[in-house]
């Protein structure tokens, strides 16, 4: 990943974001050519030396017969958006300004793992479900399924995990830009109703 120094996520920011519920993309090469899921993960940080990340994929998805080639590829993504140059004081100033686009992504490289054992599997649900549902007003268990059902979802279903070697991240925030034209990305993120993008920017500007 090309990243700027001034671009650089922070180890702080790294986490939070692997924490942050979500889904990413596993890429893997194979002898077959590169390969790709979108699927939900779990980031356990204490889990060997930069952690590890779990989830699941179906048993029907070649992907995790395929052995990979060096290593997975893990595409975190964060929030992003695109940022007219009608928001920056420079616009008028100058006019030497262009569009651009914000975002923070991690990508987290490492080993990977699959897992075919009920109980490991079982244990792995249970805690993607109690992440995603604990938002929800009236949460649902994986108890509320009858328990044939939910052995025989766990059978179609195959764990992956990928032991974390390295993360590169990105965090692009419009960091680099004067401090009147982070103030008229954040007010143009706000009217646009993109809490989550102004937010962001708000914690990447420098002090």
């Amino acid at each position: 990943m090309y990243v700027p120094a001034h671009f650089a996520a922070d180890a702080a920011t790294v986490r939070k974001l692997l924490h942050r519920p979500q889904a990413a993309d596993l890429v893997t090469m194979t002898d077959e050519g590169m390969l790709a899921t979108f699927l939900p993960f779990l980031f356990d940080p204490d889990d060997g030396e930069h952690g590890v990340l779990r989830g699941h994929v179906a048993r029907n998805n070649d992907q995790w017969r395929r052995p990979p080639v060096g290593e997975a590829l893990v595409i975190v993504h964060g929030p992003d958006a695109y940022i007219t140059p009608t928001w920056y004081a420079s616009k008028a100033e100058h006019g030497r300004v262009v569009p651009t686009w914000n975002y923070l992504t991690a990508h987290v490289y490492g080993e990977l793992r699959t897992h075919e054992d009920p109980a490991w599997l079982d244990a792995l649900v249970r805690r993607l479900t109690d992440l995603h549902e604990s938002r929800e007003p009236a949460p649902w268990s994986v108890d509320d399924a009858p328990s044939a059902f939910v052995a025989g979802q766990l059978r179609a279903i195959v764990g992956v995990e990928v032991v974390i070697s390295r993360i590169e991240a990105k965090v692009k925030m419009s960091q680099n830009r004067p401090a009147a034209d982070i103030d008229g990305v954040v007010a143009g993120l706000d009217a646009r109703g993109d809490a989550p993008m102004s937010t962001a920017v708000r914690a990447a500007r420098p002090v």
